[in-house]
């Protein structure tokens, strides 16, 4: 990715005073995504509950609080942007209340009855998800969000505003 693209990605993310911009990471498709955590230190918690086994822990998908012109924001979109690492969103709420936002549909009832992890973090799914998505589900989905931006196949930038498809 060339610098011109992460400047302008981070132009889009961060646009809007009094919004903070998080990131849902898939720590599955991330095999570093843990060590970066730990050495550049964002604000983050993972959206599993509980005392992780290790190897569960490295799979895991983890919120974190993106700053503008940090070493991990600009690793995230240097190295993560088109390749499907996550999704990103602007809110008015904190790291606490985006957690509990999040953690409220990461687990979904099948048709069948049974309970299924539901990967909305992979901006593949969740694209295509908030496309089928009714008016009821897209205000449960969207919440204290103001908007979600995520790549799309070609690795442009997608915008979604509760109303809008």
């Amino acid at each position: 990715m060339l610098k011109i693209e992460v400047e302008q990605l981070q132009k889009e993310l961060f646009s809007g005073a009094g919004r903070e911009t998080y990131a849902v990471l898939d720590g599955a498709a991330i095999s570093v995504l843990r060590e970066q955590l730990y050495e550049l230190e964002p604000p983050h918690c993972c959206l599993y509950p509980g005392e992780l086994e290790p190897d569960m822990a490295e799979v895991a998908p983890y919120l974190v609080q993106l700053e503008p012109d940090t070493l991990f924001t600009e690793w995230l979109l240097r190295e993560g942007w088109g390749n499907s690492w996550g999704i990103f969103a602007r809110s008015d709420v904190g790291l606490r209340e985006m957690r509990s936002h999040f953690r409220s549909f990461i687990m979904v009832e099948a048709p069948k009855g049974e309970t299924l992890l539901f990967r909305f973090y992979d901006p593949r799914i969740f694209r295509v998800y908030l496309s089928t998505c009714n008016r009821e589900e897209r205000a449960f989905v969207f919440g204290p969000i103001a908007h979600y931006l995520l790549e799309n196949g070609q690795a442009e930038l997608m915008l979604f505003e509760e109303g809008n498809d």
